[in-house]
């Protein structure tokens, strides 16, 4: 990589209106949600047009500047860190709906709109856009393509990844391509879905086809509650095992029930261990059968007590809380540190109990509120940034978590990405094999590696240097894998 030159600053001028090199302003944007890792960006652009990307883009091409592209800031790996001597492009002024087909159940927006912005905008259609992480009210949803995100709703509707229909993307030297297409399926590779979850590494998304659906006729809310965290545990594979897919199944376990419940005041009982939100929606005579069938199995289960919400403020409050946890978690301690494993939901309670031996172990309390359906969890480790012990404690402690998630079948990410707080267990994760193919694709988009250098894919030295496996770092055939 190359450093900026004053030319190379004065043709980006030349493109853009807003260029900040002032230093004040520069910190605004050296960290996302992952607060623990930051660095003040060399540069930040802030685009108004697909052009002015496409010309970006091309001239940090030409230089061999890096270019980091950038939503919200509201990650949780570290993807959208800034590169000290590169370009951060800022994508907040892409924040429009560019037009609905009712018809087609489709939107297309801007990757600056806000996930909870799209639902808003065809609501009165009757129609809503199903994936909704918590942090959906200010996430956008270029960057949920970035991440592939899921949220509350993920269980029965899927990931972003099967709720776009197609993407216009803006690639290393400046050229403007489409993925995907209207039908179910469209010719060639499928770049739609290797595009979901790159992390900004292989373009930078100018305009989202999202897949719209109609509101579900009935809805209602279960919320149980649990003397035990392994009962409840075992309750989240027992309601899948019944026959029922819920739309959404999360659960919390005290510490996160508490915070919660002094932030919000949605009613959770206090005096739970562990607490499940069971979302079931149909037709009103299909979905009192399927309520009947999970409170049976919650029942069965040892819950020490059921509601059932119907109503949209009931249910709205219930949920609420839920998504409030990461805030609510905030106000309990100086600081926490937010990690994404996946694990089979077979393994919950066994999973459960050895976060909190490692708690104990790192002198560090957990708070645990996860999508609990499809086994995505998001332990919130608490600590305090202005004491150095407690944040490599913090840090070894959730990389152990996430360990603990590939000993047990499952993955060190479910929706946050690998960005820059994961990669190391990359190394665990893949072996050099895998690696070198993920290389092979970065390579492909990206020849020169200008968009978001050192994220999500490890070099094979770092994995030699972080010894979770033997790889042989500089092999004739892939002299090139150490450049990303």
């Amino acid at each position: 990589m190359r450093h900026m030159t004053p030319e190379f600053l004065k043709a980006l001028r030349r493109i853009a209106s807003e260029v900040i090199l002032e230093p004040e302003r520069l910190a605004v944007y050296e960290t996302d949600g992952l607060t623990a890792k930051k660095q003040r960006p060399g540069v930040v652009v802030i685009p108004e047009s697909t052009e002015q990307v496409q010309r970006i883009t091309a001239l940090c091409y030409e230089h061999q500047v890096p270019l980091v592209a950038r939503g919200a800031g509201t990650g949780l790996s570290g993807g959208a860190m800034p590169h000290h001597e590169g370009v951060l492009l800022v994508m907040a002024r892409f924040n429009q709906v560019l037009g609905v087909n009712e018809h087609a159940l489709t939107a297309v927006v801007q990757p600056g709109v806000t996930n909870l912005a799209i639902t808003h905008a065809v609501e009165d259609l009757g129609l809503y856009y199903a994936p909704d992480p918590s942090s959906q009210i200010a996430c956008t949803i270029g960057g949920n393509v970035a991440e592939n995100s899921g949220g509350v709703h993920c269980l029965k509707y899927g990931l972003t990844v099967h709720n776009v229909k197609e993407i216009k993307v803006v690639l290393p030297e400046g050229e403007l391509i489409t993925m995907g297409g209207p039908g179910f399926d469209t010719p060639g590779y499928d770049l739609l879905a290797l595009l979901h979850g790159s992390e900004g590494m292989l373009g930078i998304v100018v305009e989202v086809t999202v897949q719209l659906l109609p509101q579900p006729p009935e809805v209602a809310v279960l919320m149980a509650a649990f003397s035990q965290v392994d009962q409840a545990a075992d309750c989240v594979a027992d309601i899948i095992a019944a026959g029922v897919l819920p739309a959404g199944l999360e659960m919390m376990d005290q510490l996160a029930i508490e915070a919660a419940e002094a932030f919000i005041g949605a009613g959770y009982p206090t005096d739970a261990q562990a607490l499940l939100l069971c979302e079931l929606d149909g037709s009103p005579a299909g979905l009192q059968t399927l309520i009947e069938k999970v409170r049976g199995v919650i029942q069965d289960g040892g819950a020490m007590d059921i509601q059932v919400a119907t109503d949209a403020e009931q249910r709205a409050r219930l949920w609420q809380g839920r998504k409030a946890a990461f805030p609510a978690v905030g106000r309990i301690a100086p600081d926490y540190y937010c990690m994404d494993g996946t694990i089979p939901r077979r393994e919950l309670s066994n999973v459960l109990a050895s976060i909190k031996a490692l708690s104990e172990r790192h002198g560090l309390p957990v708070a645990n509120v996860f999508h609990a359906g499809d086994g995505n969890l998001h332990p919130l480790i608490l600590y305090d940034a202005n004491d150095d012990d407690q944040l490599e404690r913090a840090e070894a402690f959730g990389s152990a978590i996430l360990q603990l998630c590939i000993e047990k079948g499952g993955t060190i990410t479910g929706e946050h990405g690998v960005g820059v707080e994961k990669i190391n267990e990359m190394c665990i994760q893949f072996d050099s094999l895998e690696l070198e193919i993920f290389h092979g694709i970065k390579g492909a988009f990206d020849p020169v590696g200008i968009l978001n250098p050192g994220k999500a894919v490890p070099t094979l030295s770092r994995c030699a240097e972080f010894g979770a496996m033997h790889v042989h770092v500089g092999d004739e055939k892939f002299p090139e894998l150490d450049r990303f």
